[in-house]
């Protein structure tokens, strides 16, 4: 899911990169980029599906910004086929508990909300109404990622974090339910790329559907930038959602 508050003029063209961590086992690493426009400062949160009771510092947030192209040399892994035919403010909130670690990732300032009663510690602007996760079930017991935007940035450099996912959950995790104008929709339109790295894909019926790349990921992606994110000899599977659809998470 994709909460971004206040609702900016428009979001388009999310890429989302999702793979295991090889350090970490059970962790997993999350890469997001979008094209927003806002006239303000806005906030982006995205729930992630944390071991229950996690630390307020058990997300690792990772700056790409030495890495603006990691989502461009993704790309050029999938060449196409021949055709035969035809912030300034911070997070801090006013509430009785402490406000959240704020930390520098790049250019943003990212924080890790444990559970959703800390979402009282962050700055109002920056809050979801609770009646939107009122009318989304299966979210109560998650944590949340929350990166501030500036508005003068059209293009952001990939956000990136390793998580703690939890034991029973085997699958990768993609943060496709999107809320960009304040209300939540069960059908919502997509403009999604969405990629993966898998240690045993053959275990995994649904990337079997998805796009493989001819080449392992080190012949297209610039391995030393990507901070430990990529792994440089396996493949890369990619999935691209466009249009009206289902406003749900992805799961593979």
């Amino acid at each position: 899911m994709c909460c971004i508050q206040p609702p900016p003029e428009s979001v388009s063209d999310t890429r989302i990169f999702a793979a295991d961590s090889r350090k970490r086992e059970g962790n997993q690493f999350i890469v997001y980029q979008m094209s927003i426009e806002a006239s303000d400062d806005v906030a982006m949160t995205l729930p992630i599906p944390v071991i229950p009771q996690s630390t307020e510092d058990a997300v690792r947030f990772i700056s790409l910004e030495d890495y603006p192209e990691f989502f461009s040399d993704l790309k050029k892994g999938f060449p196409s086929p021949r055709k035969t035919n035809s912030f300034s403010g911070g997070f801090g909130g006013s509430g009785r508990a402490a406000d959240l670690e704020v930390k520098e990732v790049g250019s943003f300032e990212a924080s890790f909300v444990p559970t959703f009663d800390d979402f009282n510690r962050l700055d109002k602007r920056f809050r979801i109404p609770r009646r939107i996760w009122d009318q989304i079930r299966g979210y109560s017991d998650y944590g949340f990622v929350v990166f501030q935007l500036k508005p003068e940035r059209h293009r952001h450099h990939p956000m990136a974090f390793e998580f703690p996912r939890r034991s029973e959950l085997k699958q990768l995790f993609f943060p496709t339910v999107h809320i960009h104008d304040g209300e939540y929709h069960g059908e919502a339109d997509f403009d999604h790329e969405l990629y993966a790295q898998i240690s045993e894909p053959f275990g995994h019926e649904e990337i079997m559907h998805w796009r493989e790349s001819p080449l392992p990921a080190d012949r297209f992606m610039k391995i030393r930038k990507a901070s430990g994110i990529v792994s440089r000899h396996r493949h890369v599977y990619m999935k691209t959602i466009k249009g009206r659809q289902r406003n749900e998470d992805t799961w593979v």
